[in-house]
């Protein structure tokens, strides 16, 4: 039989082994922002930065990946701007 002090002990391992909770959903973006998300991924510049990627360059396509996320969430802040609408979040994003 095992002593109630080794069961303790125990208990923490077996919780260890559980599976964590699944994320809460993340709430429905607002109608002008989904469109200027659009938008953005829209844009001329996004598009044609997408053309530049080479996928068999490893460096090329960091490059075109970082500058790509960059001319999107521009595009994607000037919609909001020329909308009037506000920017989700509250800090800017190290660049």
């Amino acid at each position: 039989m095992m002593r109630p002090t080794r069961a303790l002990l125990l208990l923490p391992l077996l919780a260890a082994c559980a599976t964590p909770p699944p994320a809460p959903p993340t709430p429905p973006e607002p109608p002008g922002h989904a469109a200027c998300r659009a938008e953005a991924r829209n844009d001329p510049a996004v598009q044609a930065l997408g053309r530049q990627e080479n996928p068999l360059n490893w460096g090329n396509r960091e490059r075109v990946q970082n500058d790509l996320r960059v001319a999107e969430l521009r595009a994607f802040r000037d919609c909001l701007r020329r909308n009037g609408l506000a920017a989700p979040g509250g800090v800017e994003p190290a660049r």
